[in-house]
């Protein structure tokens, strides 16, 4: 990788490192729904920091641009923003997205909420799904393209401007334009998109091709009106964000984090907001996988605990997976290359409460950030994790993350936890308490267990990687109920996200539809398919307005054997010019098959359904050696005290340690607490924790490494 160096001028009564005055901040910036968090590097001079401030719901921006202000109150000084945002993905959730209308193919308006036949109840003959845009806003227009790309009936251009003013005059603010097998030839859909623009009175007019050219229609269908759906919403956020930075003297670049791990621009997140649906966790993802294999660690059970929900994903060899698709909520299927993760509402806020079946149950309702927790004293009388844990005495009731409290009230959890679930299972507060936080536990070692053990992982061989305002509470209870190696808590959970901001690469994903048997393929085609999508790629890159250490280009077809539904991801690796042969091909397929499958096929014809590339722009490395503890802490001078821990039905004294003053190489035997301003993390009386050279601390079992 590339090179780094140690940093200096570190302060060591806080954990964070004081800032130049010196110009070349890099800022990386997540918001969630409780917290906003931050990280500052100052390129120039090797230093960096770190802030976590509440987010402000009505205007993200209001606490985005808190944040930023509490590390670097001059903006003139920052060259780049890096922004995880939650904002799509929270109008998906909450259908808060654009009045949205849909152009298609006549006889085809009802791909959208046809869906591929699935119920919201597995196990039920009933549900209901309301697709974002209602049928009386998806409009027909007479048009037919082949599977072969053969253009049967050309688009009628006054048909569909005549369309486009229906929709503008039911109060449409964008449109998507989605005719059948428009992927194999876009013709059509390029000549109604231009008519349509020409009525629309704003840029939020769409079609399938650019955003999905591939096969299966109700995919396409759904990630375009997807994107649709949002691009008011999004956009109106960026540029208001963009605004606001421009006006406190910020001149630098704006980058968002896509779903895909990797970065693009402001402009770019514009138009394709649907690329930012697992933005903020995808960041997460990223940098716990740079931390882990730095440290040493390269299979990790990523676990990311915030204020609603519990992220986790799996990463092997030091390689995240890629998802081709994901269900953001049921029946919004949104197919761009996403960092695989499973989520449950398993989060800080997330509300305890008994069914009518006397079973104890955690989330998937959350209290989120307002009004939050009852112990925050804002209007919630339901217990959650979070109160559970601070009458566990896991949480210091004075200390409280995040600035967005001076304290936090005990009796107030204790009564809502006796109330609410005590009660109803004739338990005390405590023994209530204990049994929310095990209820969790239980949920969340579920979920690692459905992305370990269930896709053929040894959960032994991995070691979660707890993050997030709460996930380092609960990583001793993580290892012993899967079997988990050990933890790996990173120096800064709380603000990981915000890190991952800042280490991602700029990435741009594209994919086209061959479906062609590889006897039959057009290799100089596919040569030329692959020379236009990666200069296209490296276009963009050019565009951003970003240096890079260098580029890199990846090469992929969706392969398969005749006659099956599902394909296998085969990677290329092309010389110069793109040069490939047939041969080479489906060498390549017969090894990944097997690696997948285990034994390849034989005497059965091989399908190429999609091309794929992927253009990076590889950023600058980050040291990780910035966050290294100072040289002159002590674990004597980073104990604060002892209080007691409720653990396993009764009381035991906890010793209470600054995590940020603890030195390289000290070893913390539980049951122990270690308090900094963005967590907590909880070892329990049978693990040991001990700082490694990057100021992480790994958690183990005693007399275990």
């Amino acid at each position: 990788r590339r090179t780094t160096r140690r940093p200096s001028n570190r302060s060591p009564a806080t954990g964070r490192q004081r800032m130049s005055d010196q110009p070349n901040y890099i800022i990386g910036v997540d918001v969630g729904g409780t917290f906003t968090d931050v990280f500052f590097l100052d390129e120039a001079n090797g230093q960096c920091g770190v802030a976590k401030v509440p987010s402000t719901k009505q205007d993200q921006s209001e606490g985005f641009l808190a944040g930023i202000r509490s590390g670097v109150a001059d903006l003139t000084k920052i060259a780049t923003v890096v922004h995880g945002t939650t904002v799509g993905t929270n109008a998906l959730l909450e259908r808060k997205g654009a009045k949205t209308g849909i152009i298609t193919t006549s006889g085809f308006r009802d791909t959208l909420e046809m869906r591929r036949r699935d119920r919201p109840r597995t196990w039920g003959l009933w549900g209901q799904f309301d697709p974002v845009v209602p049928r009386d806003r998806r409009l027909e227009v007479q048009e037919r393209t082949l599977a072969n790309g053969t253009v049967h009936t050309e688009i009628d251009i006054t048909e569909v401007k005549m369309q486009a003013r229906v929709l503008l005059n039911m109060g449409a603010q964008s449109v998507a334009i989605v005719f059948i097998n428009a992927y194999a030839n876009p013709a059509n859909e390029i000549a109604a998109l231009a008519a349509a623009r020409e009525v629309w009175p704003n840029d939020h007019v769409v079609a399938s091709h650019e955003i999905l050219p591939e096969i299966r229609e109700f995919e396409r269908t759904s990630t375009t009106a997807l994107n649709a759906y949002l691009q008011p919403t999004v956009g109106s956020y960026l540029n208001h964000l963009d605004m606001a930075l421009r006006d406190d003297g910020f001149g630098g670049e704006v980058l968002i984090v896509q779903s895909n791990g990797g970065v693009m621009s402001l402009e770019t997140a514009s138009k394709r907001p649907i690329r930012t649906a697992l933005s903020g966790p995808a960041a997460g993802v990223i940098a716990s996988t740079y931390i882990a294999e730095s440290a040493g660690f390269p299979n990790v059970i990523t676990c990311d605990m915030g204020g609603t929900s519990f992220d986790v994903s799996l990463v092997a060899g030091g390689q995240s997976t890629l998802a081709a698709q994901t269900a953001v909520d049921f029946g919004l299927v949104v197919r761009t290359p996403m960092v695989e993760m499973t989520t449950i509402g398993a989060g800080g806020g997330s509300i305890a409460w008994v069914d009518r079946g006397g079973l104890l149950q955690i989330g998937p309702e959350s209290a989120g950030s307002d009004p939050g927790p009852v112990c925050y004293g804002q209007g919630n009388d339901r217990p959650t994790v979070t109160d559970a844990n601070l009458l566990l005495g896991r949480i210091n009731a004075e200390r409280p993350i995040g600035g967005k409290l001076d304290h936090l009230d005990v009796q107030t959890a204790e009564t809502a936890i006796a109330t609410y679930v005590g009660e109803p299972l004739d338990l005390d507060p405590m023994a209530a308490a204990e049994a929310i936080i095990r209820v969790a536990n239980s949920r969340m070692a579920g979920a690692i267990r459905l992305v370990s053990i269930e896709r053929g992982h040894n959960p032994g061989s991995f070691a979660a990687m707890p993050f997030g305002g709460g996930g380092a509470l609960h990583a001793g209870a993580l290892i012993k109920d899967v079997g988990l190696k050990s933890a790996l808590v990173p120096r800064y959970p709380g603000v990981t996200s915000a890190l991952g901001c800042i280490i991602a690469d700029m990435r741009h994903d594209f994919v086209q539809t061959l479906n062609s048997l590889l006897d039959n393929l057009d290799l100089s085609q596919l040569t030329s398919q692959f020379a236009d999508l990666s200069g296209q790629g490296g276009a963009l890159l050019d565009d951003a307005g970003v240096s890079f250490v260098g580029r890199e280009t990846l090469f992929e077809l969706d392969m398969s054997y005749l006659g099956q539904t599902h394909t296998v991801d085969v990677p290329l690796s092309l010389s110069e010019g793109f040069n490939i042969d047939r041969d080479q091909i489906s060498a390549a397929f017969e090894a990944r098959y097997k690696s997948v499958f285990g034994n390849p096929l034989s005497g059965i014809p091989i399908r190429v359904l999609n091309l794929r590339v992927s253009v990076i722009g590889v950023r600058p490395n980050f040291d990780l050696h910035l966050l290294a503890p100072d040289d002159q802490g002590t674990i004597e001078t980073a104990v604060r005290g002892a209080r007691p821990v409720w653990v396993d039905g009764g009381w035991t004294e906890a010793t209470i340690y600054e995590r940020l003053h603890l030195p390289v190489g000290a070893e913390i035997k539980g049951p122990a607490l270690l308090e900094q301003p963005d967590t907590t993390i909880f070892v329990e009386p049978d693990l040991v924790g001990k700082v490694d050279d990057f100021g992480n601390l790994v958690i183990s079992r005693k007399g275990e490494d």
